[in-house]
């Protein structure tokens, strides 16, 4: 995904719930997303993400549940 200002708009929206973690692009053009914090705002996290920015073409996303890390702050990674 390239061009849709994804990445941006994810850390925005997690830094505003109040989510640790980090977002970014990967090889092969999809995005992955790390975050930690409440279980709402991950649920509401996980709910924008599915929808994206509004020029977004989300196909589909996959979860996986980890342990946090106590990871402090939310940042776009190359």
């Amino acid at each position: 995904m390239q061009g849709v200002f994804f990445r941006a708009s994810c850390a925005e929206r997690a830094r505003a719930l109040g989510l640790a973690g980090w977002v970014r692009n990967l090889p092969d053009g999809r995005v992955e997303v790390v975050a930690e914090g409440d279980a709402g705002a991950v649920d509401t996290i996980i709910a924008w993400c599915r929808e994206g920015p509004r020029l977004a073409r989300i196909e589909r996303v996959d979860l996986r549940w980890e342990e946090p890390i106590g990871d402090v702050g939310f940042r776009v990674r190359g």
